[in-house]
């Protein structure tokens, strides 16, 4: 699961073409298409170098988000949620969500794991959850193909940032500069999104593989493909296309939740609330001439939002077709591609159904006796009291990389 653009940015930049530049994105394409800029940060510490693959977000840093600000007030008894204690000021990430219908249990022991073992460093920094080492290796091929991919559209450029309010900026600079990508050249990776879900109150982050415009002459629905790579070259198990399925109906109910609310209720102050952001910080002199060189009119992060919701404006919904591919980690070679339908009531109990254990409506609960062959690959069995090792398993699992951010 590790894995972790100038489109019409506000009024004022409703057509722009970017010259050559601080983040510059570029599609391989040996037609003199548009030079679009996307930024990528891998944010490590407060003053990190974002490598820009689009400034390289990756759940960690939004996570980042968070490490910046403290506060002083009286303890409450939503400070005493999964939600707050691991996601305040970071939003709930797509993968928190797919990581959730795998098995609670397994989310509930993960995030007191990683949360003892860095209780002498900073949460916020050093923050990453997962099943532990055994997944390292499939972990480390998915990253390096993600990387791969993102290379063949996307130039990086780093920039140093300051402030929780900059690190927030990369994300919406390169959501902006990845649409202005997708619109000008029909495909994008890597995108960042950043989305309030109005039915659960809550805000929900995650990056998209890959997005593509359809060739036909009046569908102007993006589609949006998860790329999962695979360690052994197998089909999938039911319940990993099912987890991965989820995955995508998760960014396509953030995509059209964007889209919905851009002309009239966008959330900007939520936004800023919940990540508590100064709207009125100057961006860092980086992010400044990334900004100008992408054609994005923004000095302080207010501007930038309005951009944010600017872009927003130009988009359809996402296309109902969903695709699912999944690669070979020896060859890159498509084990199976599945297309599916949108679900958006499935969907929007699955994010219900996770919300209530992530706010503390309801405990932890564990596999499903026919899915107990999960148990097997997880590292925290044997301090499960579900667990009993007499359960065989007829399924077998090839691990996925799970490396897509967000």
């Amino acid at each position: 699961m590790a894995s972790i653009d100038a489109a019409l940015s506000s009024a004022a930049c409703s057509s722009v073409t970017p010259a050559a530049a601080v983040p510059a994105v570029h599609s391989p394409a040996p037609a003199p298409a548009p030079r679009i800029r996307r930024n990528s940060t891998s944010i490590q510490s407060v003053t990190t170098k974002a490598k820009k693959g689009p400034f390289t977000c990756s759940e960690s840093d939004i996570e980042d988000i968070g490490s910046f600000a403290s506060t002083s007030r009286k303890k409450s008894r939503e400070d005493d949620t999964l939600l707050h204690r691991f996601r305040s000021k970071r939003g709930l990430f797509v993968t928190d969500i797919t990581r959730t219908e795998w098995c609670e249990k397994q989310m509930e022991f993960s995030l007191f794991s990683e949360e003892w073992k860095n209780h002498e460093a900073k949460p916020d920094l050093a923050f990453v959850y997962g099943g532990g080492s055994r997944k390292s290796k499939a972990m480390r091929a998915g990253i390096d193909r993600h990387a791969q991919l993102e290379r063949e559209v996307l130039e990086s450029m780093e920039v140093n940032v300051s402030s929780r309010e900059d690190i927030m900026a990369l994300k919406l600079v390169n959501f902006i500069n990845g649409v202005n990508q997708l619109l000008f050249e029909g495909l994008t990776r890597e995108l960042p999104i950043i989305s309030f879900d109005f039915a659960q109150g809550i805000w929900i982050v995650g990056k998209i593989d890959e997005i593509w415009m359809s060739n036909a002459k009046n569908d102007h629905n993006p589609v949006l493909v998860e790329i999962k790579t695979r360690y052994r070259d197998t089909v999938p198990a039911e319940s990993q296309k099912r987890n991965g399925r989820i995955q995508l109906m998760c960014y396509k109910y953030l995509w059209d939740n964007l889209v919905a609310h851009a002309d009239h209720d966008f959330p900007s102050k939520q936004l800023f609330d919940y990540f508590e952001l100064n709207p009125r910080r100057f961006l860092c002199k980086d992010l400044q001439t990334a900004c100008v060189d992408s054609g994005i009119s923004a000095s302080r992060l207010s501007d930038l939002v309005v951009c944010y919701q600017n872009t927003c404006k130009m988009l359809s919904p996402a296309s109902d077709k969903l695709v699912l591919r999944y690669e070979s980690q020896r060859d890159q070679s498509v084990l199976e591609e599945e297309e599916f339908m949108y679900d958006d009531g499935w969907i929007k109990n699955e994010i219900r159904s996770c919300v209530e254990f992530w706010t503390g409506q309801r405990e932890a609960s564990y596999v499903d006796e026919e899915e107990e062959w999960k148990c097997g690959f997880c590292d925290f069995v044997s301090q499960c009291p579900a667990y009993t090792d007499d359960s065989e398993s007829t399924e077998t699992i090839s691990e996925d990389d799970d490396s897509s951010e967000g």
